[in-house]
């Protein structure tokens, strides 16, 4: 059986994004499945990871992009004023007028790309990974002009996203745009995969013609073969990952700062808002606070490894947060340490979390409620009692990348046969 695996995210691209296409590739071949890659020769993405190694056993070609570089708008007009930042704001609109996203224009040669690669090398699936959303479209593309099968994989919900600002009007807009997306995927994908149980519900709503299975982001145990924890003077609590859309530190900032305690450190690892940073100044936190830069995904994990606890943040987004499970979920647990989950209480995460024993949960915005989580962990590694969380060898095998990619290649050989 032969797949061809279309993603915009691929290495030597970085970040949270990259990682599941990758595995994807990485294990699908060890399961008797020839596997070929299309992504871009220079996705012009903010993050770059030269310490991600590429498939050995997967075939990878490249597709030139012609879409714009990706940029941190935001970012640069922080602490504009005036014309400078109408002039800023009007370099970006052409981009806002792309899409469904500003990547549709890499279709220009991916398509042509992927009808090439399918007739070429026999390929009997074409497994389109999002986001950005405008990949699936070349997956219908391919699947009208060569008749291979076609199975989309959502990573994140097309039509309700959790971190989009919704109350803008622009933004509501292009998620038109993006609810036809997700149509057009029921009506032609031969079968949709999911990273979570939410996402999968939301595809059964709009009826598609094929099954839908959800294929949750597995825990990478071996990653973190060679890294150690060292505990420290101080109680070191980290979050990786960067900011964007509706997700927010300042509640847990907050809790910091009211929690009195002295001897705690939180790292910020990856891209922090300016507009935070400005914010988090005001609660005179000092040293309390570290804001590191983006690092390549192993020094991440180096770090995630080294701390007395992880700090997970998920919004409640008007609902929308209760159903992320997220890469990052399960990067913590295979960190195998006790995590702080400023999470919606009664979504996906939270349940993980407290069912397997692996931290504490708190809602995202009650400072309260995280000033107390906050103590609790802090006052049991004060008290030498707070150990790692090692998951249970059942949990293991059930959480790990392995199960999951089985799970695909089962998936891609129904659609196949």
């Amino acid at each position: 059986m032969k797949v061809l695996l279309v993603t915009m995210y691929f290495p030597p691209a970085g970040g949270g994004g990259v990682q599941r296409p990758l595995k994807f590739a990485t294990h699908l071949p060890a399961l008797g499945i020839e596997t070929h890659v299309l992504a871009p020769d220079d996705p012009k993405w903010i993050y770059v990871d030269p310490e991600l190694q590429p498939p050995t056993q997967a075939w990878v070609h490249r597709a030139r992009y012609l879409g714009p570089r990706s940029r941190k708008l935001a970012e640069e007009l922080h602490g504009r004023r005036g014309l400078d930042r109408i002039s800023r704001q009007a370099r970006s609109f052409s981009r806002r007028l792309l899409v469904p996203d500003e990547n549709v224009s890499w279709n220009l040669t991916a398509i042509p790309a992927a009808v090439r690669i399918v007739r070429a090398e026999q390929i009997d699936v074409v497994l389109t990974t999002s986001p950005p959303n405008s990949v699936h479209l070349i997956g219908a593309a391919v699947k009208r002009t060569t008749g291979a099968r076609w199975v989309a994989d959502l990573r994140d919900s097309i039509g309700a996203h959790p971190h989009r600002r919704t109350e803008r009007a622009a933004v509501r807009a292009k998620e038109k745009v993006s609810e036809q997306v997700a149509r057009l995927v029921a009506r032609q994908a031969d079968a949709i995969v999911t990273a979570s149980d939410a996402i999968a519900a939301e595809a059964r709503a709009l009826e598609p013609k094929g099954v839908v299975v959800p294929i949750l982001n597995g825990a990478d145990f071996d990653d973190f073969a060679g890294l150690e924890y060292r505990r420290g003077e101080r109680f070191r609590i980290t979050h990786t990952g960067s900011f964007f859309g509706k997700r927010d530190p300042r509640p847990f900032l907050q809790a910091l700062a009211d929690s009195g305690l002295d001897d705690v450190v939180v790292r910020f690892v990856g891209d922090f808002r300016s507009a935070d940073r400005d914010w988090a100044a005001q609660l005179d936190l000092g040293d309390r606070l570290e804001l590191h830069p983006y690092v390549p995904r192993r020094q991440s994990l180096a770090l995630q490894r080294d701390s007395d606890a992880l700090l997970l943040l998920i919004p409640e987004a008007g609902g929308r947060g209760k159903g992320v499970l997220s890469g990052k979920v399960f990067e913590y647990l295979a960190a195998e340490r006790p995590i702080l989950a400023a999470v919606p209480p009664d979504g996906a995460a939270a349940e993980l979390i407290e069912e397997i024993g692996a931290g504490v949960v708190a809602p995202p915005d009650d400072v309260a409620a995280l000033v107390s989580a906050l103590r609790a962990l802090h006052d049991a590694w004060a008290a030498g009692t707070l150990d790692g969380t090692p998951l249970s060898p059942a949990d293991r095998e059930r959480l790990g990348r392995g199960a999951r990619i089985e799970e695909l290649a089962d998936v891609l050989q129904g659609v196949a046969s």
